[in-house]
């Protein structure tokens, strides 16, 4: 397995790919090239081919979320989350704050995240 921390050749087309096969939609390929020149992208690649991903949106002082954690299906459970994970606390220029999917909680307390506020979310209007 190959991690690259903040990896600036994530290339959108093969990002939508692999998000596509974790969370089905219609992902615009230039809104998705905007969303990951602005994160710190941890990529975990097998063979050439994208696996895992961690991105973290942060301000630099102030302020630092994961936006998500992604593993294709198929390499769930082999350590590859623990490890984005952990490159993501070593890499981040703040505190991370960020919340959890239902049934998700006890991954993130296995590997040194405390439980801190209740998530909320404002749904933008289509």
């Amino acid at each position: 397995m190959e991690y690259k921390v903040n990896d600036k050749e994530l290339d959108a087309s093969i990002f939508i790919s692999f998000v596509n096969q974790i969370w089905k939609g219609e992902y615009d390929i230039e809104k998705t090239r905007k969303a990951l020149s602005k994160t710190i992208n941890i990529t975990a690649y097998n063979d050439n081919t994208l696996v895992g991903c961690l991105r973290i949106l942060s301000d630099g002082y102030y302020f630092g979320t994961i936006t998500e954690l992604l593993i294709l299906p198929e390499y769930q459970k082999q350590g590859i989350g623990s490890k984005l994970l952990q490159l993501a606390k070593d890499n981040t220029p703040t505190m991370l704050y960020f919340g959890a999917q239902p049934g998700i909680e006890l991954f993130y307390e296995k590997n040194g995240c405390q439980k801190s506020l209740q998530s909320y979310m404002i749904e933008k209007k289509k």
